[in-house]
Parts: C-alpha cells; sequence; structure tokens
C-alpha cells in the first residue's frame, strides 16, 4: 500500500489531497467531537467541508460497512462453529456494531471523502 493510492488514504485515515494530515478533528471515540472531520487540511489547504451536507453520501457508506460486518460474523458463527443459537449471532453483531460504531462512522466519512478528492503529488508544496 503505497502513498499515493485511495486505500492509503482510507486506511490511514488522512487527507485524501495530500495524504500527510489527518481527517478527523479527535479520535473517533471521543464523544464530544465523534464524526467531527477538519473544515480544512493542515497541509495541503483543501475544503474538506465543500458544502453543507456533503458527508450525508456517507450514511450509504456506513451501511454498507455494517452490512459487511454483520455478513461476517453471521458466515463465522454458521461456518466455523457448531450449534450457535440465533440470539448468540444477534447479540455478537450488536456488540460488534456498537463497539465498531464510532470507527465506522468516521471511516465511511473518510470513504466518502475518496470518492471525490484524489491524491495530488506535490499538494503541500503548491499551498
Amino acid at each position: 500500500m503505497k502513498k499515493g493510492s485511495k486505500l492509503y488514504s482510507i486506511a490511514t485515515m488522512t487527507c485524501p489531497q495530500c495524504q500527510e494530515s489527518k481527517m478527523m478533528v479527535a479520535n473517533p471515540y471521543k464523544l464530544s467531537t465523534i464524526g467531527d472531520v477538519k473544515d480544512t487540511c493542515e497541509v495541503c489547504s483543501l475544503d474538506l467541508n465543500p458544502e453543507p451536507g456533503f458527508y450525508f453520501g456517507a450514511m450509504y457508506v456506513s451501511y454498507a460497512l455494517g452490512v459487511a460486518v454483520f455478513v461476517t460474523i453471521w458466515a463465522s458463527c454458521n461456518w466455523f462453529f457448531d450449534n450457535v443459537g440465533v440470539w448468540t449471532q444477534i447479540s455478537l453483531v450488536l456488540i460488534a456494531l456498537i463497539g465498531l460504531g464510532p470507527y465506522l462512522y468516521a471511516l465511511s466519512k473518510v470513504i466518502w471523502a475518496n470518492f471525490f478528492f484524489s491524491y495530488k503529488q506535490n499538494a503541500a508544496a503548491r499551498r
């Protein structure tokens, strides 16, 4: 995974344009700033909130990530373990989604931003 790819930006949760500065205001699990994205990138001055409601589309990405977690847990329970009850599976899914919720919320915003912004080499130098 090299700098310059969208996967690098998503995995490191950095600015899609310069891939140096973090996109999120703080740790996703800090409840006072949960899901808050910085207004501009500190390195390349990219406007990370280009218009009101820009990150509403991230709800679809968040839904897809939630479905992926559900399918992974459900498939793991049914393929690798014998006699796992339905309520156990539901409990595991709920615990995983509640535990991963803030991270998936932040990750969905980073993925959404990467749909619209692309990497520009030396973006920090152009500042």
